[in-house]
């Protein structure tokens, strides 16, 4: 069987990059893979559990023959990375990205890119607060979804070659305007990671007679903050690169906080109840429940 790319550059060999790696080579969708970045103990990692056949820390060895390049790096090094390699790219390489922001992304790689028509914007929804290599996994995609984000310019063959990709890894795949992504994941991805930041930073060090409130944290609050221990420099790349889209979810979020605390400050029960059964009811929407 024909690999779908016979040469993947993976730019970043993190949870996504990583997983994509694995789970492409194990479907068969990829010939050689090299893994790129600036951690030689990550690199040396990736390498020792099969995610890539090999690995790279100079641009021009990492890019040299690629069918595909996947940026697989916090959304603020994307646009200097693409640069970076694109001395080095052969004609006719694709260049792909993973990036929770992509609207002025996407516009960025392809004034940079030799081929603007050979940048395509991609988004899997899947993830976690965990890093690194070791966190690689060939099933992470599996039943996910992967958002492709073309554009008027995009080449409608590379487009076709990236859905296959994340097909392939058992992606469900869907395409839409990148300001249209960035306007829905501001409010389902981006504003929870901020809301979950602040709640850990809201009570980190608060005392009360002299106890530290933390330390009876249960099970709620663990869930609830549990994306607080995700890398600091991604969302903040992330925060900023969406921060349109990001205050016009957190003027929403602050509308609903100052409903409730209307709610509790008047002793109106049976309207918070409401609210409450009202939002439960959705959660359970949420996790396919009835």
């Amino acid at each position: 069987m024909t690999p779908l790319f016979a040469r993947v550059t993976v730019a970043g060999v993190g949870l996504v990059g990583g997983s994509l790696a694995v789970a492409a080579r194990a479907a068969g969708l990829v010939g050689e893979v090299i893994g790129y970045g600036r951690g030689e103990a990550n690199l040396r990692l990736a390498r020792e559990r099969g995610l890539v056949d090999r690995v790279a820390r100079e641009p021009a060895a990492a890019v040299a023959g690629a069918d595909l390049i996947v940026l697989a790096v916090p959304v603020g090094a994307s646009t200097a990375l693409a640069e970076v390699f694109r001395p080095h790219a052969r004609p006719g390489a694709i260049l792909t990205d993973v990036g929770s922001v992509k609207a002025g992304v996407v516009e960025a790689l392809e004034a940079r890119w030799p081929e603007r028509g050979l940048v395509v914007g991609a988004h899997p929804i899947a993830g976690g607060e965990v890093s690194g290599a070791g966190a690689a996994r060939a099933d992470l995609f599996r039943g996910r979804r992967c958002i492709l984000t073309p554009t008027p310019a995009t080449d409608r063959e590379a487009l076709a070659r990236v859905r296959a990709l994340w097909e392939g890894v058992g992606a469900v795949v869907e395409e839409m305007p990148a300001a249209l992504h960035d306007e829905i994941l501001a409010r389902v991805s981006h504003l929870p990671h901020l809301a979950a930041y602040a709640l850990v930073a809201a009570f980190g060090e608060t005392r009360v007679a002299g106890r530290r409130v933390l330390d009876y944290a249960g099970s709620g609050y663990r869930d609830t903050t549990r994306i607080a221990a995700s890398r600091p420099e991604l969302w903040r790349d992330i925060a900023l690169a969406n921060r349109a889209a990001l205050r016009g979810a957190l003027v929403e979020f602050r509308a609903a906080l100052d409903r409730l605390e209307g709610l509790v400050v008047a002793g109106d029960g049976d309207a918070l109840e409401a609210a409450f059964a009202a939002a439960a009811a959705l959660r359970r929407r949420l996790g396919g429940e009835q």
